[in-house]
């Protein structure tokens, strides 16, 4: 899997993020205040298989020593947070920079 780069961790991390702020500022409203159940279903199931992309190409990308992991933990737990795909972002703009 020498194809998965920075760029392209970076790109999941970003749509990751986003599905992840659409879950919960669309989804769940729309759950708990109306009641409507097949929004946050849907929007569900694309945030878990981006999450699990996103995990792989961050796993492959430590250990084919591309990100080291300090930063990999880091980008992770971002991920975990909402808003923090774009700090992590910002992270991971400044090492592909560097390299």
């Amino acid at each position: 899997m020498k194809f998965i780069t920075l760029y392209h961790l970076r790109m999941i991390a970003l749509i990751e993020g986003i599905s992840y702020l659409l879950l919960l500022f669309i989804g769940m409203p729309l759950k708990y205040g109306l009641n409507i159940m097949i929004v946050n279903k849907v929007l569900g199931m694309g945030h878990g298989v981006l999450t699990l992309i996103f995990c792989t190409a961050l796993y492959i990308l430590w250990q084919q020593k591309k990100i080291n992991s300090q930063l990999s933990i880091g980008v992770f737990i971002a991920s975990l947070i909402p808003f923090g795909a774009f700090v992590a972002d910002s992270k991971l703009v400044k090492l592909t920079q560097s390299s």
